[in-house]
């Protein structure tokens, strides 16, 4: 029996794609696929944005691999183009079997499979074990109730099965099957990069209200072991031929021996490896810090998200603004690159409030900033209270992207919203100090350009309107400082 995961065209909508022209590989599929291929089904990948591959193209693409078991993935973004592509599908290849996974329709299931007729069954929760039952239950033609953690349809209606327990030891998962990606075809900022992007954890104990991730893989921290990682970024170091490791774990830091072990491990096998990783600001210490820049990490991901105390509080975030400010300090101090993540719009939160937000970002002053305007996301605390209290604007889901307003708060409307996120970027990064030091290190075009320049050439036309208007000359404010 033949098997392809299907990662759908892209709409220009989603951000990541329109604002820094960013394209990374699936590492769900990649992982999915190795577990078929451990268990010798013939699987492919279709990795539709690095091949530019179209809807209009996709019959063609489906038509010529003639798969039995076709697995589209989705993230609440990407949901709209998953059901089409699953529609096209059913239509080009109706004897197949198709199924759909990922955190959209984890946290939605009836609502989903209910969208789109033609959808045979969704995968809830985690997928790998999954997705080996399920195909060998459609290759023997067996009944789906035996498979753990999907819905499907059964006499027109829709059948839930038990949940899947969570895999305990991650170790026995085979390494994600980069081979059957385009791997030369991904890029960031528009240049191509061998992305070598590795997951060395699961699940999440804490409770941010504005994240699924527990939900989606649990409360309990799951990780491998420093060993098998580092055995991981050695084949892939030797198979790919670059430096470059991004470690994409939500909960990396939460046992730091591991985290020192893998440093350790690093180091013992004197391997030449350039590394970036995410990290809680209440989870790192000085010490850790250093451990990390020793053994090739040369950046830090950390969210601060927001520069008042009680808009964490209401976030549920767990963290203090004293421990952003030491590890932003630490950082600078072992000469560590950092990106910030902050968020704007949280129910509760004033405009007075946001604005403290940004100016908190400037002092911290990372290398790079993100900030997202609040999104209550499908699965998580805050999309549950959005919807009770009315304040949800859409449930297009194409329309999540975290740079639009999805949801407004009894304190800002959505118009407040979109000026937050424009003044965020414009305030941070057309500062005299982000702009040298990224025409230092080279960056200027793809940070003050692709990722300020969307808004940048917005103000700018305001600006000029304004200067026509009352013939002043054109300057930036002081809100821009």
């Amino acid at each position: 029996m033949k098997v392809l995961l299907v990662a759908p065209p892209v709409s220009p909508k989603v951000e990541t794609l329109k604002t820094i022209d960013m394209i990374a590989p699936p590492l769900g599929l990649a992982y999915l696929a190795a577990v078929l291929e451990e268990a010798h089904y013939p699987v492919e990948i279709l990795d539709s944005p690095p091949w530019r591959i179209t809807f209009h193209q996709l019959p063609k693409e489906l038509e010529t691999r003639k798969p039995d078991l076709i697995g589209v993935t989705a993230t609440t973004a990407t949901i709209i183009e998953a059901l089409r592509t699953a529609e096209i599908a059913k239509k080009v290849l109706p004897e197949a079997t198709v199924a759909l996974g990922g955190a959209h329709i984890t946290f939605t299931p009836e609502r989903t499979m209910k969208e789109c007729p033609s959808l045979d069954i969704g995968a809830i929760g985690e997928g790998e074990k999954t997705i080996l039952e399920l195909a060998q239950t459609v290759e023997q033609g067996r009944d789906l109730k035996r498979v753990k953690g999907i819905i499907y349809r059964e006499d027109g209606q829709l059948v839930r099965t038990p949940p899947r327990t969570y895999i305990e030891n991650l170790d026995t998962l085979p390494y994600p099957a980069r081979h059957l990606l385009p791997m030369d075809r991904y890029s960031v900022f528009g240049k191509k990069q061998i992305l070598g992007t590795i997951l060395t954890s699961r699940g999440c104990p804490f409770n941010c209200t504005f994240c699924s991730s527990s939900l989606l893989f649990g409360k309990k921290f799951r990780a491998r072991s420093p060993k098998n990682i580092v055995d991981e970024i050695e084949q892939f170091q030797e198979t790919y031929k670059t430096r470059y490791i991004e470690i994409i774990d939500d909960t990396f830091m939460l046992d730091k021996k591991r985290a020192e072990g893998i440093c350790k491990e690093l180091e013992d096998r004197q391997l030449d490896v350039t590394w970036a990783c995410s990290t809680r600001v209440d989870l790192m210490t000085r010490d850790l810090m250093a451990k990390l820049k020793k053994a090739g990490c040369v950046l830090l991901y950390y969210g601060a998200e927001s520069g008042i105390q009680r808009v964490l509080n209401l976030m549920k975030k767990g963290i203090k603004l004293e421990q952003a400010r030491r590890v932003s300090r630490w950082a600078k101090e072992l000469k560590l690159q950092t990106i910030a993540s902050f968020i704007v719009g949280i129910p509760g939160e004033t405009w007075n409030e946001a604005m403290e937000t940004i100016r908190f970002a400037k002092k911290l002053d990372p290398s790079f900033v993100q900030f997202a305007i609040a999104t209550p996301f499908p699965g998580t605390e805050l999309y549950d209270n959005a919807k009770r209290e009315g304040l949800l604007l859409t449930e297009d889901w194409s329309e999540y992207t975290v740079l639009k307003p999805v949801m407004r708060t009894k304190e800002l409307s959505a118009e407040q919203l979109k000026k937050l996120i424009k003044k965020a970027y414009l305030n941070f990064y057309l500062r005299p100090k982000p702009i040298f030091r990224y025409i230092r290190q080279g960056h200027a075009k793809e940070l003050v350009v692709n990722v300020a320049g969307k808004y940048l050439w917005q103000y700018i036309k305001h600006k000029m309107s304004r200067a026509k208007e009352d013939t002043a000359p054109f300057m930036l404010s002081e809100e821009t400082s």
